[in-house]
């Protein structure tokens, strides 16, 4: 398995498979080509249905501010990998350069016609049964078997948690209207400022509110981290600053949970799928769920069976999860999708401790195993499609707000 780096990748959202891999495809291309004077893009499949809302064109018209380009959305062409694009160099009207390359989710691509470039394995076990045995003969915990095969991955996830942590704050501060015709407005700190009467409502609150600050600085476009995507990019920095206002853990025990999250998420992106556009939002919210779950548990010093039973049940009762944002934007649903899940790797979590010293019928590879299989099975409708679900309810919503902006128009009208 690859580096951790390369699962909690820090960038700007709303979504790593539709900005940030988009925007390295375009920014190799004019690397190789750097005298063309004129580029075509052309996207297709899941790229050409929700680039608009996933601010596809905003990020290439950015890296190409300085060149006369076109950005074409084909939503007819059939593509066996659904975030593919082309982009087509000129010079002087003339083609001269062509690249077929694809997003392949986390910020990585693929170039047609090249070997896709292969990261060093730094894990040299691929499943978790594997990883449990080994640590249980050399007396390790998760994290400690991270820190064996990545001594130095501690720096790198202290960066990662003040990402997490700033993206929280400025999150926090925020109100108005998320980017985009949807007009979603921010929650966060209305969240935030609410004064629920127990403790348990109170603990809620927290982890919604610091779920709802990431999410919505993720669907501005703002600095946050593949957690394991942008798009479920809210749930482990909640449960994370949830935790620590707690005052119950120290930091290096956070450290240690963030990097049992990250082995979960690794086994997942291996085993299975974390591209919504691959797999639904099973293998994006439900995979950020079953990694806090695990992180959970890990800062609560649980042993390898209760952390595996813990992400295990968060996955399983995520399993076909659709992905069907409205518009494309990662707004509805996705906002909410990220607190919600991040109460059930709690609940998750209680349960797992709750019958612990019962084995579990269900062991964390099976459940890696079925979650790609169901991601198979769903249509392509309910994967990042936007064509399918939830986003059926883009004529009603679209619709409503035609309404309250009659509604706001009138009101300004009478009071001037």
């Amino acid at each position: 398995m690859e580096s951790l780096k390369e699962l909690f990748r820090i960038g700007n959202g709303p979504s790593s498979s539709h900005t940030m891999g988009p925007k390295k495809i375009v920014e190799e291309f004019i690397k190789r080509y750097p005298g063309d004077d004129y580029i075509d893009v052309t996207l297709y499949g899941s790229l050409a249905l929700t680039g608009k809302g996933h601010l596809t064109d905003v990020v290439i018209d950015d890296v190409l501010k300085d060149k006369k380009h076109k950005i074409n959305f084909d939503i007819k062409k059939k593509v066996k990998h659904p975030n593919t694009m082309l982009v087509e160099g000129y010079l002087n009207n003339k083609k001269v350069h062509k690249m077929i390359a694809r997003s392949v989710g986390g910020g990585a691509i693929e170039i047609d016609g090249e070997k896709p470039v292969v990261k060093k394995d730094v894990y040299p076990l691929n499943n978790f049964e594997q990883i449990s045995t080994y640590c249980k003969e050399h007396n390790l915990r998760l994290y400690e078997y991270v820190d064996e095969c990545e001594p130095e991955i501690g720096e790198y996830l202290k960066e990662v948690m003040q990402v997490m942590s700033d993206a929280v704050h400025r999150g926090l501060e925020k109100e108005g209207a998320l980017p985009g015709k949807l007009q979603v407005q921010r929650k966060a700190k209305k969240i935030a400022a609410q004064n629920p009467p127990t403790l348990m409502e109170q603990y809620f609150k927290n982890i919604l509110s610091y779920c709802f600050a990431v999410s919505e600085e993720n669907a501005s476009g703002g600095l946050i981290v593949t957690a394991p995507t942008c798009g479920a990019c809210g749930v482990i920095p909640g449960v994370l600053m949830a935790l620590r206002v707690s005052k119950t853990f120290t930091e290096e025990q956070l450290l240690n949970g963030l990097k049992t999250a990250g082995l979960i998420g690794n086994l997942l992106k291996t085993n299975a799928s974390i591209s919504g556009a691959v797999a639904g939002c099973q293998a994006e919210v439900g995979s950020a769920c079953s990694m806090a779950a695990a992180l959970i548990s890990e800062v609560n010093g649980k042993d390898i069976e209760t952390i595996a039973h813990a992400a295990e049940l968060a996955m399983e009762h995520h399993l076909g999860l659709t992905c069907d944002p409205v518009m494309g934007y990662v707004q509805i649903p996705c906002i909410s999708r990220n607190g919600l899940a991040a109460v059930r790797a709690f609940s998750s979590y209680s349960l797992a401790c709750y019958i612990e010293g019962v084995p579990s019928s269900i062991s964390f590879d099976e459940i890696c195993e079925i979650m790609l299989k169901t991601g198979m099975d769903l249509s392509s409708k309910y994967r990042e499609t936007s064509s399918g679900g939830l986003a059926k309810l883009k004529k009603s919503i679209i619709k409503r707000l035609n309404a309250i902006d009659l509604e706001v128009n009138k009101e300004q009208s009478e009071e001037e």
